[in-house]
Order: C-alpha cells, then sequence, then structure tokens
C-alpha cells in the first residue's frame, strides 16, 4: 500500500458529500476538493455553497472553485497539488486536460449498473423503465462521457413501490463503499477494469437528461407504466397532469409524487374517483391510486389532507 498516496475529490452536489465523508473518515490523503462556484439564489440573493463546499469548509479541506475548467491558473494550481488520482462523483463532464492529469488516472461513480443508463438520468430512468435491479459502478474517465473502463460494481434491488428519492439514498450509501473499495485498488496498485464493450448489445439503454415536458403522465398507458414513471420522478422533478373541473369548468395541473397498483378496473369515463385509502385515477387498464398529490400553486399533501378541502368526482383525465 502506497503511504503517500493522495487524491483530489471533485463533486458538488449531498450525494457527492456521502462519498467524500467516507473517504475522508477512512484516512485517504485529500490534497484538495474542487466544487461549483457559489451562487446568489432567493429573494434576498444569499450567496449559496454546493454541498461539498460546505463539508470541505467544515473539516478544513483546500477548496478550489473554478468558474472554467481550462483556466491556466487553476490548472497551475491543480497540477501542484500533485495527487496521484482524482475521484469525481456529480460533477461536470471535465476536458482532458485535467482528467489525463493524475499519474493513477481518474474514476467516476456512476449510478447505474453500466454501460446501461449511461447519461445525466440513471436512477430516474431505471424506475421508469421498471427495472428491478439498479447499482453503481466505478470506471476510468476517457473521452466519451461514462464509456471508461469499468472498475467495480455493486448491485442494488429495486423496491416494487420504491421511489426515485428512496433509491438515491440507498446507491448514495452504496456508492460510498464501492468508491472506497476502488481507491484503496489502485492506491495498492492492484485494480483491474474491463472495457464496457465486452457489456454492450443491442437492449442498451440511455439515461438522458429530463425535462418538465418529459415528466407529462400518460394514463392511456397500463398502471404498471403509469406507476414506473410516477415513482421514478419523485420527488424530483415530479411526475404531472392536467385534470379537468367540469364543475368549475377549468384545467388545473396536478404534481403526483406517490402511487400504488390497484386491481379495479377502470372504464371509459376516465372520471377520477376516491376511497378510504386514496385518490383513484383510470389508466387504460385499472385505476391507479395516488397517495401523496401537489395542485398547482399549493403544497404537497397526503390524500387524506387533500380530499379533506376537494372532491375528485368532477376531475377528468382530458388529455393523454
Amino acid at each position: 500500500m502506497d503511504k503517500d498516496f493522495s487524491i483530489v475529490f471533485m463533486g458538488t452536489p449531498e450525494f457527492a458529500v456521502t462519498i467524500l465523508d467516507k473517504l475522508y473518515k477512512e484516512g485517504i490523503a485529500i490534497k484538495g476538493v474542487v466544487t461549483a462556484s457559489d451562487k446568489k439564489a432567493g429573494r434576498g440573493r444569499k450567496i449559496n455553497q454546493s454541498a461539498v463546499k460546505e463539508y470541505a469548509v467544515e473539516n478544513d479541506l483546500n477548496v478550489l472553485q473554478p468558474a472554467n475548467l481550462k483556466d491556466a491558473d487553476f490548472l497551475s494550481e491543480l497540477k501542484n497539488l500533485d495527487a496521484d488520482l482524482f475521484v469525481v462523483v456529480a460533477f461536470r463532464m471535465l476536458p482532458e486536460i485535467v482528467w489525463s492529469m493524475p499519474s493513477k488516472g481518474t474514476i467516476n461513480l456512476h449510478a447505474s449498473l453500466l454501460p446501461n443508463y449511461r447519461g445525466a438520468a440513471p436512477i430516474n430512468w431505471a424506475i421508469i423503465n421498471g427495472e428491478k435491479e439498479s447499482g453503481v459502478s466505478t470506471f476510468f474517465i476517457e473521452k466519451e462521457i461514462d464509456t471508461g473502463e469499468i472498475i467495480e460494481q455493486e448491485k442494488a434491488s429495486i423496491g416494487e413501490n420504491e421511489t426515485v428519492g428512496e433509491l438515491y439514498k440507498r446507491l448514495m450509501n452504496i456508492g460510498a463503499d464501492t468508491v472506497l473499495s476502488t481507491v484503496h485498488k489502485i492506491q495498492s496498485g492492484q485494480v483491474m477494469s474491463i472495457n464496457q464493450d465486452k457489456f454492450l448489445d443491442a437492449a442498451y439503454k440511455p439515461a438522458p437528461k429530463i425535462f418538465k415536458e418529459d415528466c407529462k403522465i400518460n394514463f392511456t398507458n397500463t398502471i404498471q407504466e403509469v406507476h414506473n414513471f410516477c415513482r421514478g420522478l419523485a420527488p424530483y422533478p415530479g411526475a404531472w397532469c392536467t385534470l379537468y373541473n367540469g364543475e368549475k369548468s377549468e384545467f388545473k395541473t396536478f404534481k403526483i409524487f406517490r402511487t400504488l397498483k390497484t386491481s379495479i378496473s377502470s372504464d371509459e369515463s376516465k372520471v377520477l374517483k376516491s376511497d378510504s385509502e386514496g385518490i383513484l385515477i383510470p389508466c387504460s387498464d385499472y385505476f391507479i391510486r395516488v397517495l401523496e398529490i401537489q395542485s398547482e400553486g399549493k403544497r404537497k399533501m397526503n390524500y387524506k389532507d387533500f380530499l379533506a378541502g376537494n372532491s375528485v368526482d368532477n376531475l377528468t383525465v382530458i388529455d393523454a
């Protein structure tokens, strides 16, 4: 084991903090932490720091926040840190001049079983597509995004009603252990990697970035497809639909966060119903039970609170 071995960590959100915390507490020498620049947000234009920066500052770690990853001063400072390995988790795309810098290379953690679900939203798409299994992969960064040689993978089953938010938290912890194991293998010179091309086939599934228009629910799909879609976007960015209120002659947008499948056959009326266990919306085959909902301009609430102040008998599914 190389006792002088050191890393630079690159990441921004909470997901990356869990991995950074694991490496730090396990005694990995961290020469620097690269994260996003501070941003002004909210009405008071308060300065917001990334979750990774907050953690780094609290633990007296050296923080670098380049606006431009090709900036000469940043590259010089990064090179002078003389780290053996760069570890990247939930950060932006690196230019080759950065990822090719360390002698041991640059590794990335991806929340999927590569090569499937390469892209920006792997956890979302795995659930939307009804996968029963997900996981994490560590790999060496190369020119094409998410295509480098795989070092380690760890699998995780996906629950029938598990949301992307719940799976995200589990993979965060699994990912921390996997990254630490990978770093130790590289540190000891015992790392082995496998070319992703060996696993590619015609059934390859991508994970592109998700936009608001992609989150519209299609109730002409089956209950299983709608259930997967809603939980694959919960809590963020949130699956949404437009319903028509016949009593008020108005259209209103709703976000749906938590659902359950039922065996209640749907009909052609497209009218919503309710029972003691939730709000019922017709899909192509059965009614799906909604447990958490948010009307436009209102807070998210459970079905009991929603039904206490709203009737669904006048609401109709009017579009796909």
